[in-house]
């Protein structure tokens, strides 16, 4: 299954966006052959004043990274020019703050709307997340039977290089017996099967609102991500607006991974 060789951070300078190159940089570590790639998508601005904020980043950087911090530098429409970048440089990773300030205004966030696209796996870090730790990550599954059980795969990269374990969560939201469909046997192998040894517990969590249940789940277990598999990857459902995703991303206390 290889491993995570090039990340992708969009990045503007902003606060979200500098938390989640800290972030990556605390993933990478001073030893691990990872590129990290810095997107500047321009839209309007001028670039003639950058330069020495780019080199500036660089040097910064450069004593803790063994790779040195690649940029990309292009104008265009912000999500299209994201994906062009990522296929281009065969991005395996996109790391990508959020400040999630439009969580009362009920609008969707610049990251929201890529992370909505469905095209790569994106590692969401909110702006007040504190330093990096990667030692517990919670997937949180549903009764449907996920479809592309090779998403996973990322999810197993990310247990093997950091040594973490991945707590399995469902939320019970519904008043069903959960468990033992044939469905969720299905996914319980699949899991077993993806994520070896890092696989630790198998939970359920009886909670009408279901990302009230995750964020007080992953409060008291003291969990470091919380991974989720998009509805539109399961089987026999009809894909959603990304609600879930969304209020994740807006809501959750902790870093969240959305596997694409």
């Amino acid at each position: 299954m290889g491993k995570i060789s090039t990340i992708l951070i969009p990045f503007d300078f902003t606060k979200a966006s500098k938390k989640a190159l800290e972030y990556a940089v605390g993933f990478v570590g001073r030893l691990d052959d990872i590129k990290i790639v810095l997107a500047y998508v321009s839209g309007n601005c001028n670039l003639e004043l950058l330069p020495e904020n780019f080199e500036r980043l660089e040097k910064e950087y450069a004593g803790v990274l063994k790779n040195k911090l690649e940029w990309e530098i292009q104008d265009g429409k912000l999500n299209n020019t994201l994906e062009e970048i990522a296929k281009k440089d065969k991005i395996d990773l996109v790391i990508m703050g959020t400040s999630g300030e439009c969580k009362q205004n009920n609008k969707q966030t610049n990251t929201a709307n890529f992370v909505l696209m469905g095209k790569f796996p994106v590692l969401v870090v909110p702006q007040n997340c504190q330093d990096f730790r990667l030692k517990s990550i919670a997937l949180v599954i549903g009764r449907e039977e996920i479809d592309d059980t090779r998403k996973l795969e990322t999810l197993l990269k990310i247990a093997r290089k950091c040594n973490a374990q991945v707590h399995v969560l469902t939320i019970e939201n519904q008043p069903i017996l959960y468990g033992y469909s044939e469905e969720e046997e299905k996914n319980e192998s699949a899991i077993e099967y993806y994520l070896e040894t890092f696989y630790k517990e198998r939970v359920f969590i009886k909670n009408d609102d279901v990302v009230d249940g995750i964020n007080t789940y992953a409060i008291k277990n003291d969990i470091d991500v919380v991974a989720i598999l998009p509805r539109i990857h399961n089987k026999n459902s009809n894909p959603s607006e990304g609600e879930l995703t969304q209020m994740l991303i807006l809501d959750s206390k902790v870093p969240t991974l959305v596997l694409e």
